[in-house]
């Protein structure tokens, strides 16, 4: 998912260069969406792999 935000990045980064703000703009907000996404996935995983951890002990 990260790769995914990096890809609409760099396509907003890349739009906003030749003058396309529109969809510079489009692609930096799915961006900035999937990176919370995936930040917020790995932070219940990680939860959830610290939780099954101590129940193993």
């Amino acid at each position: 998912m990260l790769k995914w935000a990096l890809v609409f990045f760099i396509v907003s980064l890349v739009a906003g260069v030749f003058g396309f703000t529109g969809i510079a703009a489009g692609a930096a907000a799915v961006a900035k969406v999937l990176f919370y996404v995936a930040v917020i996935l790995f932070l219940v995983f990680l939860v959830l792999g610290l939780a099954a951890m101590r129940a193993l002990k």
